[in-house]
């Protein structure tokens, strides 16, 4: 299985730290988030890793790649450039031919996360939807996407609720199958997995997330939210 992290985000919430480095590099514990995320990936035997990041940030992955080359667990990390920005699901059709007719994972890359993805896999592989949404715990889900859940099915997500239904949240991790395509108008350039491809597999009633009990995942999207995740990862 193959994996695809998203590293073309702007960071704008990080500015104007990400004016000068792509918030995916950003470090915690002396590390980049994204080595933190290709770490786990080797761990429960991802096969190979593609970044999808933006043109505009070419030479910074290129140095990201040559400075931690020694320390990253795959001899090759493939490191393809998104034109303009696509959102997180637009971009993908030209990465097809890379990935093949298999499922891979799918994964921003600007959250820290420390997940048992095996047991995803497992998960995804006995019962079989199109998209798996690795759900995890916090306390404050008020801040994120909130499933509606029956059973494993995800019905709908509600983007910060008020009164949220339970505390797990789209994490930004997904396993999906290649007929994932089958449900976005690939006619569009710019695209969201949340809310132009995820709604219309729910329909479908193939949509499933798995929920992470006991996992740690930390959201690197401001300055306290970054500083929380230094301290206690």
């Amino acid at each position: 299985m193959k994996a695809v992290i998203l590293a073309g985000g702007l960071g704008t919430r990080l500015r104007p730290i990400t004016y000068e480095i792509p918030k995916p590099l950003l470090t915690v514990k002396k590390e980049p988030i994204l080595n933190h995320l290709i770490k786990l990936f080797k761990r429960h035997h991802i096969s190979e890793v593609g970044v999808l990041v933006s043109r505009q940030h070419e030479t910074d992955f290129a140095r990201w790649r040559k400075t931690w080359a020694n320390e990253l667990p795959y001899e090759k990390i493939s490191i393809f450039h998104e034109e303009k920005p696509s959102g997180t699901f637009g971009w993908l059709k030209h990465l097809r031919d890379w990935l093949g007719e298999e499922k891979f994972i799918l994964s921003n890359g600007d959250e820290l996360k420390d997940f048992d993805l095996t047991a995803l896999k497992n998960f995804h592989e006995t019962n079989k939807p199109v998209a798996t949404i690795a759900l995890v715990k916090v306390l404050n889900p008020n801040e994120y996407g909130v499933p509606i859940l029956d059973g494993h099915h995800i019905k709908e997500f509600l983007e910060k609720p008020e009164n949220p239904p339970s505390n797990f949240i789209n994490s930004g991790l997904y396993i999906l199958e290649p007929e994932i395509f089958d449900y976005a108008d690939l006619s569009k350039e710019f695209l969201m997995i949340e809310n132009d491809v995820f709604p219309n597999v729910a329909v479908a009633g193939k949509l499933h997330g798995y929920k992470f009990e006991n996992s740690r995942w930390y959201d690197c999207g401001n300055l306290e939210r970054w500083e929380k995740a230094i301290k206690e990862w």
